[in-house]
């Protein structure tokens, strides 16, 4: 409902034709492109930090001056208009410049997790016929072979020696090309998410996509030119990208990134820098509370707390508000498809809504459906389907996926959930036998595939454990008579092949074989 957001600093709207066969309502005044919101901002801030990292910073104009070199450098390697480039890199600064660097160029950016392992790596890289992968050094041992990836021919190390480390790309001679000229429907970053069939899928997030989401968070955070904003979350997952890093380079902002998240250490930062702009999943704010440290820091520039992924429990959301009067907690919902939000609590909500994911942000288009494709009556419970412009147009190079996912531009989200007469919504339940583990979120099919590969394991099903700092734990019902019963061989084979957050933490091991429905299908509502 519309009438939340008149207060707010949202832009006019008007509806516009999108991708061949969408009509959908967008701002009228917004960026064309990515790196336009980045040079708007160097022009507007050029003295003031953009980056952060342990004891360096970046002002904007310095961050410019980087990624400059980094483009031209991957130009003069044959980087080019509309070619993918993997960012196998963690949280650091190299990501902004390589990130902004691709963006120049015009070319197309592919973060991967930095828990992703070699097979998963090389099934991203060929399917969307990357040329170039920039990695962090500690990574490399990760890389596929080139017989397995022959198009990935360009291996960028960061940290590394010679010829192929990022310091001696971005030394090369000549300037830099000037930015491309992009369309706004052009796509500016494939992200990859875990598909029922254990293959991922490469959502196209384009540049008209990014910039309504960072408009929304602009607008309905009331995000400042002032803010500093920290980067706990992944950067390559949709959240960093979106919400922290395309977000602060909008309003001119920075982005202090934290390269692995500890309560203490995070709490110290807060304080440090006057952070005043958080996003991260509940459990975080959680283990902030259970620190020493988070009493004896001076947190008052903290302003905005947003979060995701999971709920907040009331408990946490009371204690956060006694000690920490001046933070607004402001719960939000999306995905990697939506380009991040799709909904937002406005201020003063979330107390009163804490089993809500707050409302339909204003570009935002929320239909609750049956399962034959038919709305629901509001306060009825059904699938989410989600239109509007930072709706991605589909999948990279899976037309048969897109088809599957996506009806007259809406995204079928695969999440159950309701829409109250007030427009605030609900997440109930996950369609997909999702597990969300600390705002990771994992697809049990993939993890079985891999547990059905080890030797002797006749049966596997993988469900959620309840947790109270991470929501969910992954835990894996294995039934394998003639097997040993050996706990850490299976995770052992699980770590070669899957991200550790996939990797199940406890497993049962079965007698009897798995319980299954008439149609021969595990019942994992009795697992659970």
């Amino acid at each position: 409902m519309q009438e939340h957001w008149s207060d707010y600093p949202v832009p006019h709207m008007r509806y516009e034709a999108l991708y061949g066969d969408r009509i959908v309502r967008c701002f009228d005044h917004r960026p064309h492109n990515f790196f336009g919101m980045f040079a708007t901002s160097v022009a507007a801030r050029a003295s003031h930090d953009a980056v952060v990292c342990e004891s360096r910073r970046w002002s904007y104009a310095q961050t410019d001056i980087e990624v400059a070199r980094i483009a031209a450098g991957l130009a003069a390697r044959g980087v080019a208009y509309g070619e993918r480039v993997l960012l196998f890199i963690g949280n650091r600064a190299e990501f902004v410049f390589v990130l902004l660097a691709l963006q120049r160029l015009g070319a197309i950016a592919v973060p991967v997790g930095v828990r992703e392992q070699r097979p998963g790596l090389a099934f991203i890289a060929n399917q969307c016929g990357a040329r170039a992968i920039v990695l962090d050094a500690e990574l490399a041992d990760r890389i596929p072979d080139l017989d397995d990836t022959p198009e990935l021919a360009l291996r960028v190390v960061i940290g590394g020696v010679g010829r192929d480390s990022l310091a001696a790309l971005a030394s090369e001679p000549g300037p830099a090309p000037s930015p491309a000229s992009v369309r706004e429907t052009d796509v500016a970053v494939i992200l990859y998410t875990s598909g029922t069939t254990g293959n991922p899928k490469g959502a196209m997030l384009t540049h008209l996509n990014i910039a309504h989401s960072v408009l929304h968070y602009q607008a309905c955070m009331r995000l400042q030119p002032d803010d500093r904003s920290v980067l706990a979350v992944p950067a390559s997952h949709v959240t960093g990208l979106i919400a922290i890093i395309a977000a602060m380079l909008k309003v001119g902002g920075a982005i202090i990134i934290v390269p692995a998240f500890k309560a203490g250490e995070f709490l110290r930062l807060v304080e440090a820098e006057r952070v005043s702009h958080t996003l991260m999943v509940p459990a975080m704010y959680k283990l902030c509370l259970m620190s020493d440290d988070f009493n004896q820091r001076d947190l008052d520039c903290w302003r905005i707390g947003g979060y995701g992924g999971a709920p907040m429990p009331v408990a946490t959301i009371d204690a956060l508000a006694a000690r920490l009067p001046g933070l607004t907690l402001l719960n939000a919902y999306g995905a990697t498809e939506t380009t991040s939000p799709v909904t937002m609590m406005p201020t003063g909500f979330t107390r009163q809504y804490a089993d809500s994911v707050g409302v339909a942000l204003p570009a935002a288009d929320i239909r609750v459906m049956d399962d034959a494709g038919r709305q629901v009556a509001t306060g009825e419970s059904g699938e989410l389907w989600i239109g509007g412009p930072m709706v991605v147009p589909g999948y990279w190079g899976n037309p048969e996926a897109t088809a599957a996912s996506f009806t007259a531009g809406y995204w079928h989200s695969g999440d159950i959930g309701s829409v109250d007469a007030q427009g605030f919504v609900r997440i109930l339940d996950r369609k997909k036998d999702m597990i969300n583990r600390g705002g990771f979120k994992i697809y049990s099919v993939e993890v079985e595939m891999v547990l059905m590969t080890i030797p002797g394991i006749v049966e596997a099903a993988v469900v959620g454990r309840a947790c109270p700092v991470l929501g969910e734990r992954v835990h894996a019902y294995l039934h394998a008579p003639d097997a040993m019963h050996d706990d850490e061989a299976v995770q052992l084979h699980c770590r070669s092949q899957l991200a550790d957050y996939k990797v199940p933490e406890t497993i049962t091991w079965c007698e009897a074989p798995l319980p299954r429905n008439a149609n021969g299908k595990v019942m994992k509502r009795l697992l659970r």
